[in-house]
């Protein structure tokens, strides 16, 4: 059974298990009830194209709605990150909760043999998460927190493969989604307007914008719509010294944004982070008390970044970088890597030394 989002990936999965000589049924996931700006559906041309493509292959298929799960599962969540000042992931958790869960139990309950998705992974002979084959398109860094009993249960058809050589696959097919273009933006809102989408949900409360020595030198619109790092959008450019403006923190209790002029200033840059929630895609690397080296990602893309980390507790991780991290953002998630395979990881609660430039040691 394969998850079907209507975009090409996900077509040339359903179509190479099919000329592999699989029973293939498509499936077709509506997560999201609510229309788009203009009126429209937003998941009723991605269903057409779902559709279309399954007649050209010659499956069976089928739409289920888990707008309900979604929201209950992932959108909460969503907002509550967003009240408490931090900037959450929701395609990380949508993989947990929906499509390795929702999905996942779904297809075992009409007696599927395995699932199967679009996603730039692979697995090894044991059920370990290992990156894609092609190094932009990898989706591990989405995927830590799906556990190795369910992946045992999943298949990757495309991981194998570079982006190019599935659009390939789908013009030499003539399917209608071969030059489809990705998904951006939110999973379940895609490119739409995102402040306008999250002042439906939650209050807007503007504030001060506040430099480093205490200087009053704009409003924001709502701490909600910043992120650490954030350069675009601030709207003070003319003022201070001539440099970009960036965003370097948060202060809740005073609703004030905290920025800070130059892309190399020091508070944009940290080594030492919590995160929570952690979650190991199969054993733990180590035993809680213990610390260990790998690699970490603390943002989709990003190139591997040597880190030590001690697990303190069973839900928490402290995560000292060797290198300073730019713009490490409470919310995200800090994905841990050994090679090529992906260890799991935990969501970034605290940044502990903002300005930090010194590097190595141990964990303090």
């Amino acid at each position: 059974m394969v998850g079907m989002s209507g975009g090409v990936d996900s077509s040339v999965a359903a179509l190479l298990l099919k000329e592999r000589g699989y029973d293939v049924v498509g499936v077709f996931m509506k997560n999201w009830e609510e229309e788009d700006d203009n009126g429209a559906c937003t998941a009723e041309s991605d269903w057409r194209d779902v559709r279309e493509v399954c007649d050209l292959i010659d499956i069976p298929y089928y739409s289920v709605n888990f707008a309900r799960e979604y929201w209950d599962r992932v959108f909460a969540y969503f907002l509550k990150e967003y009240r408490a000042g931090r900037t959450p992931n929701p395609d990380v958790l949508c993989n947990r909760e929906i499509k390795f869960r929702a999905f996942l139990d779904f297809a075992m309950s009409l007696g599927a043999e395995k699932m199967a998705t679009g996603h730039f992974v692979q697995t090894d002979s044991s059920g370990h998460l290992m990156r894609g084959a092609d190094p932009n398109k990898d989706q591990s860094y989405f995927l830590y927190m799906v556990h190795e009993e369910q992946l045992r249960k999943s298949v990757f058809p495309v991981g194998n493969l570079t982006k190019g050589q599935v659009r390939e696959i789908a013009e030499k097919h003539h399917l209608p989604v071969s030059r489809k273009k990705d998904s951006t933006g939110v999973c379940f809102i895609g490119e739409r307007n995102f402040k306008k989408f999250l002042a439906a949900y939650l209050p807007a409360q503007p504030g001060d914008m506040v430099s480093t020595d205490g200087t009053v030198v704009g409003t924001h619109d709502g701490l909600m719509y910043y992120t650490l790092g954030q350069r675009r959008g601030l709207g003070i450019g003319g003022r201070g010294d001539g440099r970009s403006w960036f965003v370097i923190g948060k202060d809740l209790e005073r609703n004030r944004l905290l920025v800070a002029q130059g892309e190399d200033h020091p508070l944009l840059y940290s080594t030492l982070c919590t995160a929570e929630d952690v979650t190991w895609v199969g054993e733990a690397p180590a035993e809680i008390g213990q610390t260990f080296r790998c690699t970490a990602k603390y943002r989709y893309r990003q190139a591997d970044q040597p880190v030590e980390v001690s697990w303190e507790s069973e839900d928490r991780l402290r995560i000292r970088s060797l290198v300073p991290q730019r713009a490490v953002t409470p919310g995200q998630s800090a994905v841990l890597y050994a090679g090529d395979r992906c260890l799991g990881g935990g969501i970034v609660n605290a940044v502990l030394n903002p300005g930090e430039q010194n590097c190595g040691g141990s964990p303090s």
